[in-house]
């Protein structure tokens, strides 16, 4: 209760004590009471100095701020069509609800969109459709400096945190990994009990801050990282350089938030604020990060090892391609994580205006490998957005190899999009760390719901894929996704974006990458 809350009800009481002493009776008494709560609520508005709302329209003014608290809910739930949601709309959340249950994802009477509004994409059916595979492919990580190979499946939980997430939704999470056979990313937080005992395959992401693998001084443990990195359910380990959502910066953790629990996972001190840097320690020039990737790769036993970033400067990247091809190693997979990723907070800014998007950072990436004939040894992951079958064949149209998901993993063990994942409310205990809200989640059913998502979409994805005439994601070109310019014009992803043949960059870099494969530099990040 606030300390305006307390001074009105005691004033209330007061003249309710004052009406009762002169005697009137309890009736007239208890029908003062609102009136004099709405009196006393009027004069302490008109005094107060911190709304000018509530100083010029007493005691009514106050709806506008309950009105602007609830907006969220009716606007999800009242105003907002079925395609027009954001960050998710309610159709893509609606099939992810019922492919995690089981029921039938389907809808009558044709689209609600605008297929000819400008920037409606659609995949290309052929003539001669294909049978569906029965058994969903795997991608094989794992380059030729690499020991223990992974396959990778094409649907993938991606990085979320234990502390970002709750106890109850990693379980759930890892669960649903180890029955459906997929990978699941632990994020940047550590490595915890409720990752490693359902039994799921982890790719364990090291971030700026190396929880569960750091020194007193916040810098890289190699001991530490090579005990935990030996353990059976970790297959893939990865060096997080940058968020899509918040690439660019670190991050800052409460200390009301470093209970015992996450303190030991992440090798913090209990109840201290925690702070990950925007930069690791670990290198400082592309050669350096290069070196540092193969020395995860021999510390982990051989394990496929990877980096995880979103695209910024394409002149950036091309310097880590040359610092690949000077040093003769590269990373098993990079992950490519869209600008419209999502995360548990981050600046508006940020979120709303850095970073490359997933659709030209996945083609960056892709070609950028191509024409330094690196593209062979490393696989390419695509994270942002990733929710339908649709999402899935178009990422790996646009040169990746297989997806990861994270928003759609939550809405499949119950997140509703409130939102509130910064605040520890979260109404179905999915980011939160209170114990009575995450008890809410009931790992037992969520657990097969993740399961049955991951199986649905990646059948969804393979469906697709047989009406476009192609049983392997391989076999999928830039041709098969068209997009429409404006209402009387599209454009196939062939015409659209320029392709590099093998090694192209090293023999005669095109015109519009000549200058940036010319200023790249293997031993600093040239802006």
């Amino acid at each position: 209760m606030t300390r305006m809350a307390i001074v009105v009800l005691t004033l209330a009481l007061g003249a309710l004590a004052a009406i009762a002493a002169v005697g009137l009776s309890l009736w007239w008494c208890a029908a003062a009471v609102p009136l004099v709560l709405l009196g006393l609520l009027g004069a302490a508005d008109l005094l107060q100095r911190r709304h000018s709302v509530l100083r010029n329209y007493p005691v009514v003014g106050h709806a506008r701020f309950l009105l602007e608290r609830i907006r969220p809910e009716l606007q999800q739930y009242f105003v907002e069509r079925n395609f027009d949601g954001r960050p998710f709309d309610r159709d893509v959340r609606t099939i992810v609800y019922e492919r995690a249950k089981g029921t039938d994802a389907e809808q009558p009477y044709g689209t609600e969109r605008d297929v000819y509004e400008p920037g409606y994409e659609f995949l290309v059916p052929s003539m001669a459709p294909c049978p569906v595979p029965k058994s969903p492919p795997r991608v094989r990580v794992g380059g030729p400096d690499c020991s223990r190979p992974y396959d990778m499946a094409l649907l993938n939980v991606s990085a979320m945190s234990f502390g970002s997430l709750s106890s109850n939704a990693i379980l759930a999470l890892n669960g649903g990994a180890a029955a459906g056979g997929f990978a699941h990313d632990t994020g940047e937080g550590g490595l915890s009990e409720y990752h490693l005992k359902p039994g799921g395959d982890l790719v364990w992401e090291i971030g700026t801050g190396y929880f569960g693998c750091r020194t007193k001084d916040s810098d890289f443990d190699p001991a530490e990282f090579a005990e935990k990195a030996a353990h059976d359910h970790v297959k893939c380990v990865s060096l997080k350089l940058s968020q899509g959502a918040k690439p660019g910066i670190g991050g800052v953790l409460p200390g009301t938030k470093v209970n015992a629990e996450i303190a030991k996972v992440r090798d913090v001190p209990e109840g201290q604020t925690v702070i990950s840097p925007p930069y690791h320690k670990v290198f400082s020039t592309p050669r350096e990060l290069v070196r540092f990737i193969a020395r995860m790769r021999e510390l982990s036993g051989g394990k496929p090892t990877g980096f995880k970033l979103c695209v910024g400067s394409r002149r950036q990247f091309l310097a880590v391609c040359k610092a690949m091809l000077a040093e003769g190693t590269a990373p098993d997979f990079i992950v490519v994580d869209g600008g419209e990723g999502g995360t548990g907070a981050a600046p508006l800014e940020f979120a709303d205006h850095v970073g490359t998007p997933l659709t030209e950072g996945l083609l960056t990436v892709h070609n950028a490998l191509v024409g330094a004939g690196l593209r062979d040894r490393i696989r390419i992951g695509a994270s942002g957005k990733i929710a339908t079958g649709t999402d899935l064949v178009k990422r790996l149209v646009q040169g990746a190899d297989y997806g990861n998901a994270a928003r759609a993993m939550m809405f499949a063990v119950g997140c509703i999009q409130a939102q509130r994942c910064h605040t520890n409310t979260c109404p179905t205990g999915v980011t939160t760390q209170d114990p009575r809200r995450a008890r809410a989640l009931d790992v037992r059913d969520k657990t097969p719901r993740v399961q049955r998502f991951q199986e649905a979409t990646v059948a969804s994805a393979l469906q697709l894929m047989a009406s476009m005439g192609v049983t392997d994601p391989a076999d999928l070109r830039p041709h098969m996704l068209r997009r429409r310019i404006d209402p009387y014009t599209e454009r196939s992803y062939e015409e659209l974006y320029e392709w590099l043949e093998p090694g192209q960059l090293l023999a005669e870099p095109p015109a519009a990458w000549a200058a940036d494969w010319q200023a790249a530099d293997p031993d600093r990040f040239t802006v």
